[in-house]
């Protein structure tokens, strides 16, 4: 028979790399959110869970066991050798441990393949993630780099933490770049996504001495960062990263990628109205002939930097240090001197 797990017990497996968690929920219910790191094998498919589902509501609880038991039964020998597959310890998990993770692990306990069921499924593992930021002490010290856009910040920080620096990197976890442009070439993920990976994520920073992060808004994207967190960032060690103009157009065109002319347009018209009409026309132009050098350059000089320099304004204090770079690996040489300095402390 199959063994019941808790959000404790299955975290402390997979910490130690032992189980691989299965979702298998229909590929909408993954898309929206899942546990991080799991993979999906759907016991329905979106139009199966929704004639099931309709049945349920509409008919009779046994119509809708009836007809699940003759959509599964089609379906079972490739469902079973997909998971059996799946060599390292497993655990099934559905919306909040009911029948479709029931039935699966049943199901596979009877062909002599041992699985955990997640107790209380994903709903569980939700509350979870709720509870635990809503009363999270975050113990590292921040550090913050400032800077305009272009200046390589979120580049910096991936340097960093290829070298093992401890860095929360909030724009990769929200799946958006925290500008007007921000979600072009990714997908933005919702807060129930970010808030996921941002607990596991800080779960493992946790006993670090500081971690470095960008001086993002409360917003990014889809995603709204807790008040602990933006209170953290607010007390930091700030860095401001000073670069000059042709070094920040170049590390934008790097990091924005072409082809999505029409979606580019599209976000330009949402702040348009904000430039002076003749700059914001030749913008426009620009964008339209995918000429995005010259649309980026005006962008930093009559959009980005203007709103950049008013936001800085309002803080009462100024950043603590000034770094003037002339290149990223001059950049990341810098703040990785501070870095080392503060861990030397």
């Amino acid at each position: 028979m199959f063994q019941d797990i808790t959000i404790e017990e299955l975290r402390a497996q997979r910490d130690n790399r032992e189980l691989v968690t299965i979702d298998v929920r229909s590929p909408s219910e993954f898309r929206e959110s899942t546990i991080p790191g799991s993979i999906n094998i759907p016991l329905f498919n979106d139009e199966e869970r929704a004639e099931i589902g309709t049945l349920y509501k509409q008919t009779s609880i046994q119509a809708a066991k009836e007809r699940g038991l003759e959509v599964v039964s089609a379906k079972l020998p490739a469902f079973i050798r997909e998971i059996d597959q799946i060599k390292e310890k497993k655990a099934v998990f559905c919306w909040r441990g009911g029948m479709r993770s029931r039935t699966t692990a049943t199901v596979l306990s009877l062909m002599g393949i041992h699985v955990y069921r997640l107790n209380g499924g994903f709903r569980a593992y939700r509350k979870w993630v709720v509870e635990t930021l809503e009363s999270f002490d975050f113990k590292p010290n921040a550090v913050v780099l400032h800077g305009n856009t272009g200046t390589g910040k979120t580049a910096i920080l991936k340097q960093l933490e290829s070298e093992g620096y401890p860095v929360l990197d909030l724009e990769q976890l929200a799946g958006h770049r925290g500008s007007i442009f921000g979600e072009v070439g990714l997908r933005a993920n919702n807060q129930k996504t970010f808030e996921a990976l941002l607990l596991e994520k800080l779960l493992t920073l946790q006993d670090t001495p500081y971690v470095v992060l960008e001086a993002e808004s409360k917003r990014i994207g889809k995603a709204v960062l807790p008040d602990f967190l933006v209170k953290k960032k607010e007390a930091g060690t700030s860095i401001m990263i000073e670069a000059p103009v042709d070094m920040r157009v170049q590390r934008i065109l790097e990091d924005y990628p072409t082809g999505h002319k029409e979606v580019y347009l599209k976000a330009f018209n949402g702040i348009k109205s904000r430039i002076h009409t003749p700059i914001a026309t030749e913008i426009a132009s620009c964008l339209e002939a995918e000429r995005y050098e010259p649309a980026v350059r005006m962008l930093l000089e009559y959009y980005y930097d203007p709103r950049y320099n008013y936001t800085t304004d309002q803080y009462e204090e100024s950043p603590q240090m000034t770094l003037s770079v002339r290149s990223l690996d001059d950049a990341v040489n810098q703040v990785r001197a501070i870095l080392d300095r503060q861990a030397a402390h």
